[in-house]
């Protein structure tokens, strides 16, 4: 990353540098044309003031000053010429004459030409003399080494500023990049430092303050362990509780296997009665595991919790018949149609029907009621068996929990608590009313006010 953040700032700098370069070339070499402009212009007006007038004549008189002013050490050659419309008065009869009609009078003009195979700088100018009909044009030209040699001299220091600045901000990024990407390398430390530890931890991470861009990451991370956490507690809850339900059921197992081995006639019964008890409470354990589960519920569906009580009255029926009590569906006609999810209705539904049947007295009777208001549909479970102590109604629906009232009867104390699971996952709430005698557990699902 560092390497790569690296390369993503140098480039861009580089970039720079060349445009800055070529630009930083261009303005050289108007620079240095300018300045040797100036100088030629010089020249030429000293020699352009020399021009009189005597007699009806064109006199001149070349002063040795205006070519001293255009001496360099490059040793450029100097030319001249002079001459009175197409008559050439003194200097070198074959350099580049102008264009006289185009040349503007007493304003020096500036071009290039090639003159004895070079590339020269010509400065000329058009001067009108009294009683002269022809115009007088006044030419110098130079050759172009002193002022090649002084834009690459400029160029090339341009160039080597340029690569100090790239080569110095190459040394300072890397260590600021360095210190910059420290809180990284610090959210990196904290998640490798969990990989060094026997049992996993999966707490939130200890990282210190982060910068703005990081936070994300680390709270996705830290939620992500969360996830885990839950997960996993999740899981060792339920290994907890099948290890300690099914140690009973185990045992009476392998006792009654023994008693078989020697003969006891009634041994297969007890064996059979042990697998249903051990069958009943896996099936419980399941569907507290699945009604507990952490991950995220598929989108709800629409459900009709009439139909899904009668198939639960259906299954609970043979139940009922067994211990002697009476079903009773009653709810207007019609669907009753939630959102939720049908398997776990069933299970909420299905649990309410089997602890009314089993703590219910025999000839008791279980009515299942349905209603609904403007703003919500409830289902509600009764019974008329012994009910429940005041004080024992705070500790119903928690897992594993036995009342004294459950004494005699067989149950793993797992049946409220999925009914308050699955409720709570499909945003339902329960109520517990002690009607005396009995119980009655309403499951309500808030409906929107249409």
């Amino acid at each position: 990353m560092r390497t790569r953040l690296l390369a993503t700032m140098l480039v861009p700098l580089l970039a720079v540098a060349i445009l800055l370069g070529l630009a930083g070339a261009t303005l050289i070499a108007d620079v240095v044309r300018r300045a040797n402009d100036r100088v030629m212009g010089g020249a030429l007006g000293a020699i352009a003031d020399t021009v009189q007038v005597e007699r009806g004549t064109v006199t001149l008189d070349l002063p040795p000053a205006a070519f001293a002013m255009l001496e360099n050490a490059e040793q450029d050659n100097i030319y001249y010429r002079v001459a009175v419309g197409g008559t050439l008065l003194t200097g070198y009869p074959d350099l580049s004459p102008p264009e006289i009609a185009s040349l503007p009078e007493e304003v020096p003009r500036f071009r290039y030409a090639r003159f004895r195979g070079q590339r020269v700088r010509i400065a000329e100018v058009r001067r009108a003399l009294p009683g002269i009909a022809a115009p007088v044009i006044v030419q110098v030209a130079e050759t172009l080494d002193s002022r090649n040699a002084l834009r690459w001299r400029l160029v090339a220091a341009l160039l080597a500023g340029e690569l100090v600045l790239v080569g110095v901000a190459s040394l300072l990024i890397r260590p600021a990049l360095g210190w910059s990407l420290r809180p990284l390398a610090s959210l990196r430390d904290a998640v490798t430092a969990r990989d060094t530890r026997a049992t996993p931890d999966l707490s939130a991470l200890e990282t210190g303050p982060l910068p703005v861009e990081l936070r994300p990451l680390a709270d996705a991370f830290d939620n992500l362990l969360a996830r885990l956490d839950s997960a996993t507690a999740g899981m060792r809850r339920f290994t907890a509780d099948a290890s300690h339900q099914m140690r009973t059921p185990l045992s009476v197992l392998k006792v009654q296997v023994a008693l078989a081995r020697r003969g006891d006639p009634d041994a297969l019964a007890e064996i059979a009665d042990a697998a249903e008890r051990l069958e009943r409470l896996v099936t419980q354990l399941l569907a507290l595991a699945r009604a507990e589960e952490a991950g995220a519920l598929p989108p709800l569906e629409d459900v009709d919790l009439r139909e899904v009580a009668i198939a639960v009255i259906n299954r609970r029926i043979g139940q009922a018949i067994e211990a002697g009590v009476e079903l009773d569906l009653a709810a207007a006609p019609g669907p009753f149609m939630v959102a939720g999810h049908r398997t776990l209705l069933f299970e909420i539904v299905s649990n309410l029907l089997d602890n009314a049947i089993r703590y219910n007295r025999a000839g008791g009777l279980v009515v299942v009621t349905m209603e609904r208001t403007d703003t919500a549909i409830t289902i509600a479970v009764a019974d008329d068996g012994p009910g429940l102590p005041a004080a024992d109604l705070e500790r119903v629906g928690q897992r594993f929990v036995r009342l004294a009232t459950s004494a005699g009867r067989e149950g793993s104390g797992l049946g409220l608590a999925i009914v308050r699971s699955a409720a709570q996952r499909l945003g339902a709430e329960v109520a517990i009313i002690n009607t005396e005698p009995g119980l009655r557990v309403t499951l309500s699902f808030p409906q929107a006010p249409e």
